[in-house]
């Protein structure tokens, strides 16, 4: 996983990926009490989206309940992936697991980035296969 790019506003990017972002708001907000929402396109164009899973017996976070929808969907890869939440902190990072899920799935570098909830990207990441 790399870092990349400098922070920017989603107005700035191709429509596709301001579309994630909208998804993404869209599904953290839909849910209430979430605290993480995530959108993903494959390799298709499909999109996927939804809300971090806070069950007594299921918890999921919302990256890893997209990529779950896309695997179930047939998806075999990744173009791009955004998660929106209200970070704690000034250096929002992805968990391990979550980069890993991305990874397996995604059979090429991808960008990952992470926005605050007015959809203001905090960081940008690559993730890829592992090597």
């Amino acid at each position: 996983m790399s870092d990349v790019g400098p922070v920017r506003d989603a107005d700035e990017w191709d429509p596709e990926d301001t579309k994630l972002v909208t998804l993404a708001r869209g599904a953290r907000a839909r849910a209430a009490g979430r605290s993480q929402g995530a959108a993903l396109r494959d390799e298709t164009g499909r999109t996927y989206s939804g809300a971090d899973v806070g069950l007594n017996s299921l918890r999921l976070s919302a990256v890893q309940l997209v990529v779950a929808q896309a695997v179930a969907s047939g998806s075999r890869g990744i173009e791009a992936v955004v998660v929106v939440s209200d970070w704690a902190d000034e250096t929002p990072e992805i968990p391990a697991a979550e980069l890993a899920a991305i990874a397996e799935l995604a059979g090429r570098q991808v960008p990952i980035h992470v926005c605050d909830v007015d959809g203001s990207v905090r960081r940008t990441f690559q993730a890829g296969p592992p090597r």
